[in-house]
């Protein structure tokens, strides 16, 4: 393949970033200029790049609205737990207002311990549920998604 001289006028910060990746990478200045002119001048270059951007976006796209469906579940729970819990609990007589507060605080911190231990486990509590509701659909549920996993590696 011929080649063909051209010299050029680069800003100084760039010759000076040329000439690191090159000794970095241990080619010629040429080879890197034509690779990075080669890119540019791509038809395909360009039509790659935003493919590849557009797949990621998708990707994160599906990501974001699973998190949205789930925030959303977790919002409409507690909603229904707090209405359930407000509904259902019966006023405390003044006379016991600071024992009921004495007791809550005590059970909002073995609460937040209990949290701290689960989340260390990293199990989850809904498939916790699901399996003491129903034994056998959880172990059909862990014996697919095994194979899911073999399939996968």
């Amino acid at each position: 393949m011929s080649q063909y001289r051209l010299n050029l006028f680069i800003p100084h910060e760039h010759a000076k970033r040329l000439d690191e990746l090159a000794a970095k990478k241990g080619v010629s200045k040429s080879s890197i200029v034509a690779a990075a002119l080669a890119s540019w001048l791509s038809p395909d270059a360009g039509d790659q790049r935003e493919a590849a951007i557009a797949k990621r976006l998708d990707r994160l796209t599906r990501q974001f609205e699973r998190l949205e469906r789930d925030q959303n579940i977790e919002i409409e729970t507690l909603a229904l737990f707090v209405r359930y819990f407000l509904t259902v609990s019966t006023p405390i007589p003044e006379a016991h207002q600071e024992a009921a507060r004495a007791q809550g605080k005590a059970r909002f911190e073995q609460f937040v311990e209990q949290l701290g231990r689960h989340l260390m486990r990293g199990r989850s509590l809904v498939r916790e549920v699901v399996e003491e509701l129903n034994p056998d659909a959880a172990r059909l549920d862990g014996a697919a998604l095994g194979e899911d996993q073999e399939r996968d590696s």
